[in-house]
């Protein structure tokens, strides 16, 4: 058996997933020299590694997965034809190139770098009209994240000055109008939403035990032998007088 920590790390992963027997059947195939007669090898040891991983059929294109784990495990140098296309195994082997992350932090930590984004593609609008509604919400998510760092509400001064130096002092509102229209709170929504009620159970829709209970505790169950309130029997026949006290 080969010894699988010497593979390289997805190889490994592979034949812990499929076992070593199989990875010794896929081995096999450069030995194969007809690629009619390898590539139905081949399909039946995809079969088989379909076998071992029932799980896997309810996933989608799981042929092509199969076909290209087999492929990746015989490797490059293995010929096969495959009903499914075959991936590159340089995907595999190349290291990935590392991610660059920003070197310098947003200028106002509390907004984050969304908002200098935002501010950078409102500077681009060359309409007026819409360069102030772009800042009028601009500076109402900023009063909203303002809200949500400090846990206290901010003073729309406050937003249109921090609005101003994140800007450069190119996107700028009236005060007064900021203030007497309160462009930077949150629209409230209009309507009231209808109260569900939730539907009370009917004597139809009662459970059975339910009702019968009550029908024996009340006496008006069809069929019941009790009959009054108290759970007294009825007796058949005609009702008995009361009886008068001896004079």
């Amino acid at each position: 058996m080969t010894d699988i920590t010497s593979l390289p790390f997805h190889l490994q992963l592979l034949v812990r997933e499929y076992g070593q027997s199989t990875y010794q059947l896929i081995l096999g195939l450069k030995d194969i020299e007809d690629l009619a007669e390898r590539t139905k090898r081949a399909a039946a040891i995809v079969q088989l590694m379909l076998r071992l991983q029932p799980a896997l059929r309810d996933l989608p294109e799981i042929q092509t997965r199969l076909w290209n784990h087999l492929h990746a495990m015989a490797g490059e140098e293995v010929t096969l034809e495959a009903p499914v296309p075959l991936r590159s195994l340089t995907v595999r082997t190349e290291k990935p190139a590392r991610v660059p992350y920003p070197r310098m932090a947003p200028k106002l930590r509390v907004y984050g770098a969304g908002i200098e984004a935002l501010i950078t593609k409102a500077l681009t609008i060359e309409d007026a009209t819409e360069r102030e509604q772009a800042t009028i919400q601009i500076g109402r998510t900023m009063k909203f994240l303002y809200r949500q760092h400090n846990k206290e509400n901010a003073k729309d001064v406050t937003i249109l000055r921090h609005l101003g130096e994140l800007s450069g002092g190119q996107l700028r509102l009236d005060p007064a109008l900021v203030d007497s229209e309160n462009l930077f709170e949150m629209p409230q929504v209009t309507g009231t939403a209808k109260a569900f009620i939730v539907p009370q159970p009917t004597q139809a829709t009662q459970p059975r035990d339910r009702r019968d209970r009550e029908r024996d505790r009340d006496g008006r169950g069809n069929g019941s032998a009790f009959g009054g309130k108290n759970g007294k029997k009825r007796k058949k026949g005609r009702s008995q007088e009361p009886q008068q006290p001896p004079q």
